[in-house]
């Protein structure tokens, strides 16, 4: 498993609509996509990944600084010991190499981003099925050993609504 291409891409949110402290309409959002060499059903697995509104996107960190570092670090250095799967915590390291403590402000969005991407296609590339799946339902059938087409059962509590 390896990572072959990490794509960025900032475009606007563009929406008419403000809080009291951010009017949207200029707002910026980064979508990431992680390529791996994994493929499944005919097809790269990709994890997906973007920043939440409230924060303008962080394409430069990532293209200048967090990218780089991921695809100049040696493929093996950030898979999980089966070498079958990418290691979001030897991953979060390679991103923070030569970066100072503290400070994260901007910096954790742009590795938030790409984090969520890797967390994203992780369920993806463990087996043929996943790719049908949805990530979460997926995600969840692995926790639970429930079928991934069978969604867990939801309760209810006061004010909540919780999957068992």
């Amino acid at each position: 498993m390896k990572i072959v291409e990490i794509r960025e891409k900032t475009i606007p949110i563009s929406s008419p609509i403000r809080n009291a402290y951010i009017y949207f309409s200029k707002m910026t959002l980064s979508l990431v996509a992680v390529i791996t060499d994994v493929v499944r059903n005919g097809k790269p697995v990709v994890g997906y990944g973007f920043n939440s509104n409230g924060r303008y996107g962080q394409g430069k960190l990532m293209r200048e600084r967090f990218i780089p570092r991921l695809m100049e670090a040696a493929p093996e250095s950030l898979v999980d010991a089966t070498g079958a799967n990418l290691d979001p915590h030897k991953i979060w390291a390679t991103m923070f190499t030569n970066e100072k403590p503290g400070g994260h402000g901007e910096r954790s969005v742009a590795i938030g981003t790409i984090d969520m991407a890797v967390w994203d296609r992780w369920p993806r590339s463990r087996a043929s099925r996943c790719s049908s799946a949805s990530p979460t339902a997926t995600a969840t059938a692995s926790r639970t050993g429930r079928s991934s087409s069978t969604p867990p059962a939801a309760t209810t509590t006061p004010g909540r609504t919780t999957a068992s």
